[in-house]
């Protein structure tokens, strides 16, 4: 089951204020999110198996019932493709992207020697430069002191690289209900420069959320960093290492251009492992939000 279809996140959901409200339909947890001029829109985040047509009309009656102005469905596969029931007005598409399509992975099953070996040079040479250079990698504490640093590590980052943040609170609540989370830092002489959070399941291992120093980047840290993970989902017999979210193979000028050059330095496996779907309850007001925001953009 995919993480984003399980208890645990409905609980971080609603302890973070992400969602305004979940709802369980066979099994298929729906999550309840504001959108705009106080509409709201539900959501099937990381589907990972086939909808009947019995459930597809209560999924509808939801949409109908709750006043949602459209249900978004995002499915997730590794290797067989979800055979998705389309509704006859639904479309492929997405209101807000959660899952991007295509990510880099790394087939757990390999002996880490084969996974070294399969990284690009330049990947494996950054790794052996932090490990010279004395960069530590370690799980830490999930307490308030270890996750306010990775917090002021991601305002840096994000700061940076031009990405959102989520608040303190989500963080806090995202590594307290996630049970399979870790918080896992690289050091350089006692200073934390590096701090990532990881889940780690039998399945699939994900590397999620991650911040570093602006300072120290040449010792490479991250490298280790991932290596150390990897290392790890393989201890605890996950199967597959998600390193989520890189650029569409046709996308120019993506913003995740810097991250997908750095995920796929350490695993050349790259999958479209998405789709997303929509069934829009409200047509007009839809329309309007999405003329609206491309306007603003």
């Amino acid at each position: 089951m995919a993480i984003w279809q399980t208890k645990a996140w409905w609980e971080m959901l609603k302890n973070s204020w992400q969602a305004k409200d979940i709802f369980e339909i066979d099994e298929i947890f729906v999550e309840k999110r504001k959108i705009s001029f106080w509409k709201y829109g539900l959501f099937v985040i990381g589907l990972d198996k086939n909808i009947t047509e019995e459930t597809r009309l209560k999924l509808q009656a939801l949409c109908k019932q709750e006043k949602a102005l459209f249900i978004q469905i995002e499915t997730i596969f590794y290797d067989k493709k979800i055979e998705f029931l389309k509704w006859k007005t639904c479309q492929t598409w997405y209101y807000k992207k959660f899952i991007p399509p295509f990510t880099a992975v790394i087939d757990l099953k390999k002996s880490e020697e084969e996974i070294f070996a399969d990284m690009k040079p330049k990947g494996r040479y950054n790794i052996r430069l932090a490990e010279k250079k004395w960069v530590e990698c370690h799980v830490v504490e999930k307490n308030e002191k270890n996750i306010t640093d990775f917090f002021s590590l991601m305002q840096e980052t994000c700061s940076r690289d031009n990405f959102a943040w989520n608040t303190l609170t989500y963080y806090k609540y995202f590594l307290e209900k996630i049970q399979w989370s870790e918080l896992i830092s690289a050091s350089f002489e006692w200073k934390i420069i590096a701090s990532w959070i990881f889940v780690f399941d039998t399945e699939v291992s994900f590397y999620y959320y991650w911040a570093s120093s602006n300072t120290y980047r040449n010792l490479m840290a991250p490298y280790l960093l991932q290596w150390t993970v990897i290392q790890e989902a393989k201890k605890r017999r996950s199967k597959i290492y998600d390193f989520l979210w890189i650029a569409s193979p046709w996308e120019k000028n993506s913003p995740l251009a810097g991250v997908t050059e750095f995920k796929t330095k350490l695993s050349q496996d790259t999958r479209k492992v998405s789709e997303s779907f929509i069934f829009v309850e409200n047509k007009v007001m839809y329309f309007l939000i999405m003329g609206l925001r491309k306007l603003k953009n």
